[in-house]
């Protein structure tokens, strides 16, 4: 089909060349040289008639920008050049500068409707269509009418039928709509946007989301619902001359433009979004990287969040050979339907490269790989393999935790199948605050936890995630939050109380956003899908809101003398360890937290190995004695006689 098109808009330029030869025949003498040039022009445009199709690109310009005759001739004028070296050394022999484009005092004489009415000129470029939207423009610094007459980028290609895209704009693809939204489709909200898309009226159309891969699968979404085409580009806020231009090739196109925002840089006010172009655009951003300009209704899509039974059907049409297994994958991996269709991709390339056969344990390692490259620095991304045996805790806080695995295992069935998310207004997920000393093994309960769950592990180092710019906390904490929910991975969050403290009286802008900081996380909490444990040494610190959304408390209190002697068994391995090592009596003398015992315990080893000896019990009580001059307190001393 392209190439009728092209004909058909060669033969458009050629109703203009014929125009230029009458006027250059008219205006110039026999001396100037202009013959050569009235007869190429001529004989060119003798060869280029073809008749005129309908539905032609530049005609679904024109209708969508309601371009006068002046207007559209004006652009076909400017296009010239592009369409043929002989009418660019033609124009080039014309111009004052030698630049192979007409100048508008040319197009002045060209246009019928013009006809050498230089005011009118002035007003059609200054204040016309072609201009504001920036489909033609001037260049050069010489008076106004001896200045060039420039077609926007690329754009004479795209009118010839061609998939041309204007260098340094990123392009998107808008693909197929994912499966598993078409709930979400129904809803009158989106269908709203999606009558906005078919009215074709002038307004802005606003998706929010966290990722771009998911508002572009919403965007094929109301592509699809709405029978329309849209083309995609990121562009920054304050590059008008880029919207103008996407609006212009997405018109050629007969395409809704999609506007995906770049983020704002820390510190920059949001700038105003000018938007001149007709029609529906949507605006992909995220929150507060822009202010809605005055004059053009704004209306925002939902994106709202899918039901499990949505993500089953996501992963059943995504993976039809893993059908069997969808209700664990939506289970486990809730994720939106268009990162569904994006981790789908990513297994069945590596299915096709042969290995071992497709499995969950697979899709969790694309999902993860995926994730771990949007981390924020101070996250790490773990798999733990340590098992319930070596926790060593209280009765109390160890039924705790294995109830916080089964909650997340029978999930699916409390509240999907027995409704109790609809009746009792259940949450997904479970929190969990871990309290106690140092050492006590909260960190190592997050793994065991993640283990048992078969996820991973995300560990946020609270001091690298917290930023004294404003506004960058949240945008680390979203990432952050963003990967967890995309992993279900167990959420731990190390120290929680400097995240999680009380929220004070507002004396001064810190306070104020350190404020914002914690009613951000409040909303994301109960947002989130996963399980989180908050780990602190200080509970009284930890804010009152937090506490009241924990479905778990567990206190992790400094171990019994049982339990030291189970932690001395599990980290002195036997066939190393020398006939004189006594865990009765270490248990007994040194009553320490667990991390001390593990501490102490390599230490003893590597002083062992230098020694090229078995781990003896000096070994560790030289090294105990140091962990006691960590922490500066007194040592108990040295074991007894009797008590060995």
């Amino acid at each position: 089909m392209s190439e009728p098109i092209s004909r058909d808009l060669s033969a458009r330029a050629a109703t203009l060349a014929v125009r230029i030869a009458d006027v250059l025949a008219a205006q110039c003498s026999t001396e100037s040289g202009a013959g050569e040039a009235v007869d190429f022009l001529r004989t060119w445009a003798k060869e280029m008639a073809a008749p005129t199709l309908p539905g032609h690109p530049f005609d679904l310009l024109a209708q969508r920008f309601q371009l006068t005759e002046d207007e559209r001739d004006l652009l076909l004028l400017a296009g010239l050049p592009e369409e043929h070296e002989g009418l660019a050394g033609t124009f080039r022999a014309l111009h004052p500068r030698g630049e192979a484009r007409p100048t508008l005092g040319l197009a002045s004489l060209v246009l019928e409707g013009i006809s050498g009415d230089r005011a009118k000129m002035r007003r059609l470029v200054h204040e016309g269509v072609l201009g504001c939207n920036g489909l033609v423009r001037l260049t050069g610094e010489d008076t106004l009418f001896e200045r060039s007459v420039v077609i926007a980028p690329s754009l004479w290609d795209s009118l010839h039928g061609h998939d041309a895209w204007p260098a340094g704009m990123d392009r998107l693809l808008i693909g197929e709509s994912p499966a598993g939204l078409a709930g979400w489709r129904q809803q009158s909200e989106v269908q709203l946007v999606v009558n906005a898309l078919r009215s074709n009226e002038t307004r802005t159309l606003l998706i929010t989301a966290d990722s771009e891969i998911v508002s572009l699968g919403r965007c094929a979404a109301l592509a699809a619902e709405a029978d329309v085409t849209m083309i995609a580009g990121r562009l920054s806020a304050e590059d008008t001359a880029g919207i103008a231009l996407l609006a212009a090739h997405a018109a050629a196109r007969d395409a809704v433009p999609v506007l995906v925002l770049t983020a704002q840089m820390e510190g920059k006010p949001a700038p105003e979004l000018k938007l001149t172009s007709p029609g529906p655009v949507i605006v992909v951003a995220g929150p507060g990287s822009f202010r809605a300009g005055p004059g053009r209704p704004l209306l925002a899509l939902p994106i709202g969040r899918s039901r499990h039974e949505e993500h089953r059907a996501a992963w059943r049409h995504a993976l039809p050979d893993m059908a069997d297994r969808a209700a664990t994958l939506a289970a486990r991996h809730p994720l939106d339907p268009a990162l569904t269709a994006q981790t789908a991709m990513d297994v069945r390339s590596r299915q096709r490269l042969g290995g071992r056969a497709l499995g969950v344990r697979e899709i969790s390692a694309a999902i993860r790989t995926r994730a771990g490259v949007a981390l924020p620095p101070g996250v790490e991304l773990t798999t733990p393999e340590v098992g319930w045996d070596r926790l060593v805790l209280p009765a109390e806080p160890a039924d705790q935790l294995r109830a916080a695995v089964d909650r997340l295992a029978h999930e699916p069935t409390v509240l999907d199948d027995w409704g109790f998310r609809h009746h009792a207004r259940a949450s997904r997920g479970a929190r969990l605050l871990f309290a106690g000393p140092p050492g006590t093994g909260k960190t190592l309960s997050a793994e065991v936890v993640a283990a048992a769950v078969g996820t991973d592990l995300i560990t946020v180092d609270v001091s690298r995630v917290v930023s004294k710019w404003i506004g960058e906390t949240e945008k680390n904490l979203a990432a952050v939050f963003d990967v967890a929910e995309r992993t279900q991975a167990v959420l731990l969050f190390d120290e929680a109380d400097a995240l999680f403290a009380t929220r004070t009286d507002v004396g001064d802008a810190h306070d104020r956003y350190a404020n914002l900081e914690t009613a951000y996380l409040l909303q994301r909490l109960d947002r989130f899908d996963g399980l989180v444990a908050l780990a602190t040494n200080l509970r009284h610190n930890i804010d009152p809101a937090f506490l009241r959304r924990m479905d778990f408390v567990v206190e992790f209190p400094q171990p019994d003398e049982a339990c030291r002697r189970r932690l001395w068994a599990l980290h002195l391995p036997a066939a190393v360890t020398g006939a004189d090592v006594d865990t009765d009596v270490l248990a007994r003398l040194y009553p320490v937290p667990g991390g001390w015992i593990r501490n102490a315990a390599i230490a003893a080893a590597f002083s062992a190995a230098a020694a090229a000896d078995s781990v003896r019990q000096h070994h560790i009580v030289a090294a105990m004695r140091l962990e006691y001059a960590k922490a500066g307190r007194p040592f108990p001393g040295e074991p007894m006689k009797e008590m060995r």
